[in-house]
């Protein structure tokens, strides 16, 4: 757990048009809706949370996590400690042929095709496997706790081109990332910076590997108004309270321009780069099980929403898709 040492003054100001919005759309009246928030500058528009569930208590925010990466890999960009064009293998040698021939650039944009299977209906798929090096699934039959390294370089690939037309999501990614960026700088430090330039009134609760180093693929839990506090961070272009910044503005602002492969078939306004989700305008992320942030930096709000997803899986694309865009009419209003 990390807290930040000055806490960002939210004050309550509902919006009788966001109001009404959800009311139409119905968000927080969703089966496992957990909570929703929309806040701009200083002030919450508009707070709603399910009767059992509150705005203050830790969610998991699962993928949303990886937002953090993006704004440690845009630092390390800016000070040339990382080669956006360099070869994975070139900072960790003994990487599998699953990434290491593998670009940084495409790492950050999820465009790397390998044998990792995220495929959460499948329960042999690699992503479960994953879960173990990162802490959060015992191995079988008393065999010994797997590290982050040891699955990184266990994943195994050919021609990494993806030749798919969309980002190839894959979670591993981001954990080959997080021991790159192990590698050059101090992953603590650089976590406690950005929760203290967020100003979390709680703090950022998140897993760790065997081996220590934080799940940034998507170990992050926050409650919901942190999470926003969050959100604004970015519409600060990563100013922290106290002065100084983290991340780059101008990695950030790449991202949103970035000529890169649409997320989804059904989400193709969309665009995954330098591990943000964004159609150009707005940037966030969605979370497996049902979380979503969305982030307009021009115009200072966020808007989030929290949940579970009740179904086998987990996860459900037309589900995201309505997420998102509702979460667009919260930001156009």
């Amino acid at each position: 757990m990390i807290r930040s040492r000055r806490v960002l003054h939210l004050d309550h100001a509902e919006d009788a048009g966001l109001a009404r919005i959800d009311s139409d759309i119905g968000l927080s009246q969703n089966p496992g809706f957990s909570a929703l928030v929309v806040a701009e500058q200083g002030r919450i528009l508009l707070a709603r949370c399910a009767p059992d569930f509150t705005l203050d208590q830790p969610h998991s925010i699962q993928s949303i996590t990886k937002m953090h990466l993006h704004l440690i890999a845009g630092s390390l960009i800016e000070s040339r400690l990382l080669d956006p064009d360099a070869l994975a293998g070139h900072y960790l040698p003994g990487l599998g042929s699953g990434y290491h021939n593998a670009r940084i650039r495409d790492l950050l944009d999820m465009n790397i095709a390998n044998h990792f299977s995220e495929n959460y209906s499948d329960p042999a798929a690699d992503c479960y496997r994953e879960e173990e090096s990162l802490g959060w699934r015992l191995p079988p039959d008393a065999q010994a706790e797997m590290t982050l390294m040891d699955f990184a370089c266990s994943i195994t690939g050919s021609d990494l081109t993806n030749r798919s037309g969309f980002a190839d999501y894959k979670s591993a990614n981001t954990d080959v990332l997080t021991l790159i960026a192990a590698q050059l700088c101090n992953l603590p430090e650089c976590l406690t910076q950005i929760c203290d330039a967020a100003g979390y009134k709680g703090g950022l609760h998140i897993s760790q590997s065997p081996e220590g180093l934080p799940a940034f693929s998507g170990g992050g839990c926050l409650s919901a108004l942190d999470l926003a506090r969050f959100g604004l961070l970015f519409t600060r272009h990563g100013k922290g309270l106290s002065g100084g910044t983290v991340g780059s503005a101008a990695f950030t602002q790449a991202c949103r321009d970035g000529n890169v492969q649409p997320l989804s078939r059904s989400r193709s306004h969309q665009r995954y780069c330098g591990h943000l989700m964004t159609d150009g305008a707005r940037i966030g992320h969605a979370g497996y099980g049902g979380q979503y942030l969305m982030i307009d930096p021009d115009r200072g709000r966020v808007a989030l929403y929290l949940g579970v997803l009740e179904n086998d899986s987990g996860y459900d694309e037309a589900f995201m898709v309505r997420i998102v865009r509702s979460l667009g009419e919260f930001l156009a209003q």
